[in-house]
């Protein structure tokens, strides 16, 4: 049995799994920093203890410090939430060690997803299908051209370790495979502690679809459809929906065969999601593995009726999946915006600052996943987002519709945020029309940008 859940995050995700704790009468506990001393993760959570200084280094990425929390307070699991510790084998291990449940995957499972050149190379032998690149890392600009010609111009550089867009170049040319080599592995290295890279062809004008998978310890996966999370900016998601306009019956079978196949390659448990990019002919390729619950979750939940918080709780306590793939249900349509504390009239610089108004949005087929509240002060130390603004409607015109009066009941006053943003994106005709890939923006909203 799990009774108490230390969760070892912040903001809106850990909002998320305080409330379903709450649902599922498990005590919660927050850990905050002391720059999140007032934050509302830490208001609603049952126990709550800071475990450092504002720098994420020393606070919510010091391991030491959330073991000794939760040993402190009497948890019998962690649950990392998405982003800082919730991919790191370590952290998992040493959970394990101090007889902690983590709430996610085994850490081999991790250690193999969270590289990308092994989760390349271990797809490979599976039989999933990847995009065509170069077997293992990269050693020096020369074999670089080599595998360049091969597979033949534009290429994605990428870094070996990470994600957010962070140690990734695409190249046209020699002269730019040279340039980003040097490029992403220095970034790569300043984000990751690795600057170990790799290479793949660069598939253009894809959709970035993901599927999104549960896994129990008895050898169970199902999967949950796919999420199409094109529109994107630098490589960040920023809108995401379920289900996708370019994805039909058979294709959605294929892809969630091949992301249950990816998932017994590892022995994976838990939630977690395979994310491919599809081209123009419903070829779609492998790009790597999420071990953790995604930021884009509640679409899935809002078409399928399924809580992947407590899915993931349920795991880790040893629960059997209670469902097979033929019991998994779609229902309408969802459409998920990421409001983030940026200006787009700045280059998206990120404003931290005090929330003077909050207003949210109401009314049917409408949830706001936040941890914001009018007079909280939006530290500059972490990622700009806010929240995630979530409808559903029962089509994609009705959940499009909402969306929008939804953004336009939201008011934030304080900071500036990318509200606007989405209104000129729902407003486009091609978006409109379902006509997405993961160069939109740059092609249909910001050319000149």
């Amino acid at each position: 049995m799990i009774n108490k859940i230390l969760i070892a995050n912040r903001g809106e995700i850990a909002v998320r799994i305080i409330r379903a704790c709450r649902e599922m009468h498990i005590a919660s506990v927050a850990v905050y920093s002391e720059s999140d001393r007032d934050s509302l993760h830490v208001r609603l959570a049952d126990e709550a203890v800071c475990i450092g200084p504002p720098q994420p280094g020393r606070s919510y990425l010091n391991i030491s410090n959330v073991i000794s929390a939760a040993l402190v307070k009497g948890a019998d699991a962690v649950h990392p939430g998405y982003g800082f510790l919730s991919e790191n084998d370590k952290f998992a291990e040493m959970c394990a060690a101090n007889g902690l449940v983590f709430i996610g995957p085994p850490a081999e499972a991790m250690r193999l997803m969270g590289n990308k050149v092994q989760a390349r190379e271990t797809m490979l032998a599976s039989g999933v299908p990847v995009v065509p690149g170069s077997q293992g890392v990269i050693s020096d600009a020369g074999q670089a051209l080599q595998i360049a010609a091969e597979i033949g111009y534009p290429v994605l550089i990428k870094a070996s370790s990470g994600g957010g867009g962070k140690g990734m170049r695409v190249a046209q040319y020699e002269e730019e495979v040279v340039r980003g080599i040097l490029t992403a592995r220095s970034e790569a290295t300043a984000a990751f502690g690795s600057g170990d890279i790799y290479m793949e062809k660069y598939v253009e004008e894809p959709r970035h679809i993901e599927i999104q998978l549960l896994a129990d310890n008895y050898g169970n996966i199902v999967h949950l459809g796919e999420r199409d999370c094109s529109i994107q900016r630098r490589n960040q998601k920023i809108i995401e929906e379920s289900p996708s306009t370019a994805v039909d019956e058979e294709l959605r079978r294929r892809l969630g065969d091949a992301a249950v196949m990816a998932a017994r390659a590892v022995g994976y448990r838990s939630a977690g999601t395979v994310e491919f990019l599809l081209d123009k002919h419903d070829n779609f390729y492998f790009i790597e593995m999420n071990t953790r619950i995604q930021v884009e979750h509640p679409v899935t939940e809002m078409i399928t009726g399924i809580d992947l918080v407590k899915e993931q709780i349920r795991i880790a306590a040893g629960e059997e999946l209670g469902y097979r793939q033929q019991d998994i249900r779609f229902s309408g349509w969802a459409i998920e915006c990421r409001i983030n504390a940026e200006d787009p009239e700045r280059n998206f610089m990120p404003c931290p600052g005090k929330i003077i108004e909050f207003q949210p949005p109401g009314g049917p087929g409408v949830r706001l996943d936040s941890a914001i509240f009018a007079g909280w002060e939006v530290p500059s130390h972490y990622d700009s987002m806010l929240g995630k603004l979530i409808v559903w409607g029962k089509d994609r015109d009705e959940a499009v519709v909402r969306m929008q009066r939804a953004l336009d009941e939201l008011n934030v006053t304080g900071v500036k945020t990318i509200i606007p943003f989405h209104r000129r994106i729902l407003n486009n005709a091609f978006f409109r029309r379902g006509e997405i890939y993961t160069n939109f923006i740059q092609r249909r909203i910001m050319p000149q940008g």
